[in-house]
């Protein structure tokens, strides 16, 4: 017999979100995870707002909603309200309850920029990591290190004569989209910047790609399961990935000495010597091609040097899954501050991910 098609809407539900959700689903643990760090950061909260006026949105419900965003491959923050509309799983993984209003995407902008303040996205981080710390999960020797490229959301048509500020040029053709001609100009981050994003800076990371305005993001990974226990943003230039790195480097806790893996991009006499100096063994790769490499036998002969060129290449797991699914291959963000905010978040849901795979591996 044939159904029937008719709908009548129901004026109740008696299935709470907490049960639409499978016992299963992956995000539980990712849940479980995130509520633990958050109650941890609620004396960090209690700082950052006033206790009189009227309530914003709770900066757990802020974090989980910019979770969300990471994880689902959200593109704006327009589309995430959108979502939180309608979508139960998400309703259940943010807090809300089904009869709870969504917040205007321009007043959940704001609440967080708050945060940024307080440099939460890094406190956040801090407290996946010690999760992991305690399930044993890290190691605190052997390390690798790596930068990448993030696009800046700025075109190559905003990158004019650093002259030019203040005044009022009228392209030709459409105004909102003019025809520019680069053809026999020079233009370089010394007599140029970018009008949209003064801290993005035209750059490219070999000769046989072109050069884009970017930022650089840096990550120091540990080799035992590929888990980030640092990440940066910088300016790109040709020594940020060196510079960051040795810096993050001597933050590690602890005084016996490390490995640090890295491609050849590391292999230069001033970066061995820099990990020399705060006890690291650069375990980087050999760049000999027309040059003296500043790695040599009395590193490379040990079976520890093979292992960590092995290990380092779990590093490209990590920024593969910030570019694809976090949407870091090009930053929606502006400015140093809240591009580094943002990627240390992204990198914080990659931990995640990663830890609720490692854990269901173990059994």
């Amino acid at each position: 017999m044939r159904g029937d098609d008719r709908h009548q809407g129901a004026m109740f539900s008696y299935i709470t979100l907490e049960e639409r959700v499978p016992e299963d689903h992956p995000l539980r643990p990712i849940r479980q995870m995130t509520d633990q760090a958050l109650a941890e950061m609620s004396p960090e909260f209690d700082q950052l707002y006033s206790a009189v006026g009227r309530p914003s949105i709770a900066p757990e419900r802020l974090l989980r909603a910019l979770l969300i965003q990471v994880l689902y491959t959200i593109r704006s923050e327009r589309m995430l309200m959108e979502q939180l509309d309608y979508n139960l799983l998400f309703r259940w993984f943010v807090g809300l309850e089904m009869d709870d209003p969504v917040w205007v995407p321009t007043v959940f902008s704001k609440n967080r920029d708050r945060l940024l303040a307080g440099d939460v996205a890094r406190s956040f981080f801090e407290k996946v990591l010690d999760q992991a710390r305690k399930r044993q999960l890290l190691s605190n020797e052997h390390f690798t290190v790596d930068g990448t490229l993030i696009e800046a959301w700025a075109s190559q048509k905003s990158f004019r004569p650093k002259e030019e500020s203040g005044q009022k040029r009228k392209p030709p053709g459409n105004p909102r989209n003019p025809t520019v001609d680069f053809r026999g100009q020079k233009r370089t981050n010394e007599t140029h910047e970018s009008k949209t994003d003064s801290d993005a800076r035209l750059y490219r990371k070999s000769h046989r790609t072109g050069a884009v305005l970017c930022y650089m993001g840096h990550a120091l990974m540990e080799n035992r399961n590929g888990l980030v226990v640092d990440a940066r943003v910088s300016v790109a230039t040709g020594r940020a990935e060196r510079e960051v790195a040795c810096e993050m480097i001597s933050r590690v806790p602890g005084g016996s000495p490390i490995t640090v893996g890295g491609d050849k991009g590391y292999d230069t006499k001033e970066f061995a010597q820099a990990l020399r100096a705060v006890a690291a063994t650069p375990h980087v790769a050999q760049n000999d091609t027309n040059r003296c490499s500043a790695i040599d036998g009395r590193t490379t002969r040990h079976a520890g040097y093979s292992i960590s060129q092995v290990k380092r290449k779990l590093v490209e797991q990590v920024f593969g899954w910030t570019k694809t699914v976090g949407g870091m291959r090009k930053t929606r963000h502006r400015g140093v501050p809240l591009v580094g905010w943002m990627f240390t978040l992204t990198t914080a849901a990659y931990n995640m991910v990663r830890m609720r795979n490692l854990v269901i591996d173990t059994g």
